[in-house]
């Protein structure tokens, strides 16, 4: 600083022009206040100098950003293709989608709307500040498109959920790069069709100049941990380790829950150690979920509270795995005292999921009226898994009359649903209701209502089959149907061999 003092006074005192050298130097040490006043007391500003001083407020003070723009406007500075790609950037920054606009009436007056670089910021302003159309008609006006503009117009679809205009911009792509792999893996994945962002990851590998970085096993593992594609998982967790990418705290959170939702829970254990003192909410929550999930209930409150304990503090999805705890082990009183805990000690407002919760922890204990009572007491209306919960529980316990509550919303807020017909008629089977089940046959025959075909995954040889009954979709159905003829003569023949020496020996 002392330096740059000297060369002012110096600049000063002879008269020179040291603004450029003065507002770098400046930038280096971020002292930002001072280049400001320099370049405002400046007699001759530049845009570049403008342009550095925009981006370098860019990530301290995005209003200064606005500021300084507006400055060099009313100095008769004309803004150029940087300028813009640094205001368009502020302006996701700040969620400032009417200032964005307005700054885009600016760039199609200066004569800048053919540069793809600048185009394409204002493009991924749009899709990252919610206007998808306004996003849409950039990309169709620009007459040259650049692989990072491909990209940012599919990352905008799949914000938007729409994965199937998402992976048809991906295939028109005249050439991919990592990015465009991993935004689209990671869409599939984040918008929970793990199926199909594996199935991309797998062609993926194949491409031979297309690398996978950190984000793309990121997005990849939580499909895996869905899916219970453990040996792929395994399989991308050992090229993170091999790669330096297990340091990567994404990484390594996306192996805990790997194999935290694979029951794999000692490996899991081993991961979250592993991960130690860098662990985040994320760690624990999915150390706390896992354990919730595969019976170890006992244990789960147990870290909970070494996480209270270590300064940790517990979010809404925490709750979740807590309330799964108590409710998976019978936990009812634990389970009362951790809901009320929530706001009481955490100002945490119980959503959806936490009611559900509540309402499961009940009904499985046998307390269906208290579990009804807590549904209609939700500051929010109960979706089709907390009537499903409720419904699952009568069918347990035997209530009649709470299930037919429970059914006749089931039935308003997913008439396509088969299950909640198929379990209602087997409560009234239960309790000889003849009459009941005969009804709702016939509702459902009039309906055209039928059961959907339950499907199975199978994992082999790095591979994600899917199957239902009697499939023959597969491209190896004749040799897997060819197959399991083979074991089921071998069965038979097994099966005459044991009853033919049993007639023996009798």
């Amino acid at each position: 600083m002392n330096q740059v003092k000297q060369i002012h006074g110096y600049t000063l005192r002879n008269g020179v022009d040291n603004t450029k050298i003065l507002i770098e130097k400046l930038l280096e040490i971020s002292n930002l206040h001072y280049a400001k006043l320099l370049l405002q007391h400046s007699q001759k500003p530049t845009v570049f100098l403008y342009n550095k001083l925009i981006q370098a407020y860019s990530s301290k003070n995005q209003h200064q950003c606005f500021t300084l723009y507006s400055q060099m406007l009313l100095h008769g500075h004309s803004p150029n293709q940087h300028t813009f790609n640094f205001i368009f950037s502020t302006c996701i920054s700040t969620s400032s989608l009417t200032i964005g606009q307005m700054i885009h009436t600016h760039f199609t007056k200066s004569g800048f709307q053919p540069d793809v670089f600048a185009s394409t910021a204002l493009l991924d302003m749009y899709a990252k500040l919610g206007d998808l159309k306004c996003a849409c008609r950039v990309f169709d006006e620009m007459s040259v498109r650049e692989l990072p503009t491909w990209n940012a117009m599919m990352a905008g679809y799949m914000r938007f959920g729409d994965m199937e205009s998402a992976l048809e911009l991906f295939r028109l792509m005249p050439s991919r790069n990592v990015v465009s792999w991993t935004t689209i893996v990671s869409g599939y994945s984040h918008n929970k069709q793990y199926e199909k962002a594996l199935e991309l990851f797998l062609r993926m590998e194949k491409e031979k100049d297309v690398i996978p970085n950190d984000v793309t096993l990121a997005s990849v593992l939580p499909a895996c941990a869905n899916l219970g594609a453990l040996e792929i998982g395994q399989r991308v967790e050992a090229y993170a380790r091999k790669n330096g990418f297990f340091r990567n705290l994404f990484v390594s959170n996306a192996v805990l829950e790997l194999y935290a939702k694979c029951g794999k829970i000692d490996v899991a254990w081993k991961v979250f150690d592993e991960i130690g003192i860098f662990r985040n909410l994320c760690s624990w929550n999915s150390m706390i979920m896992g354990l919730a999930v595969h019976g170890q209930c006992h244990k789960a409150i147990e870290l909970y509270d070494q996480m209270l304990r270590e300064g940790a503090l517990p979010d809404d999805v925490t709750f979740v795995g807590l309330l799964l705890a108590c409710t998976h082990g019978g936990m009812v009183e634990k389970g009362k005292h951790i809901f009320l805990s929530m706001t009481r000690d955490f100002n945490i407002i119980p959503k959806l999921e936490h009611y559900g919760c509540m309402v499961d922890l009940l009904g499985r204990a046998g307390k269906l009226k208290e579990a009804y009572e807590v549904l209609q007491s939700m500051p929010m209306k109960p979706d089709s898994v907390i009537w499903g919960a409720l419904l699952g529980a009568c069918s347990f316990h035997g209530n009649v009359e709470l299930a037919e509550i429970a059914a006749e919303s089931l039935f308003t807020l997913e008439p396509w649903n088969p299950g909640n017909y198929v379990i209602l008629s087997n409560i009234y089977a239960s309790a000889c209701q003849w009459d009941g089940v005969a009804k709702l046959r016939k509702v459902m025959k009039g309906s055209k209502i039928t059961k959907t075909a339950g499907h199975s995954f199978i994992e082999e040889g790095g591979q994600l089959h899917k199957f239902i009954v009697e499939d023959r979709s597969h491209s190896e159905s004749s040799e897997i149907f060819a197959l399991l003829n083979g074991v089921y003569e071998m069965m038979k023949f097994n099966r005459n061999e044991y009853e033919c020496h049993l007639d023996i020996f009798l």
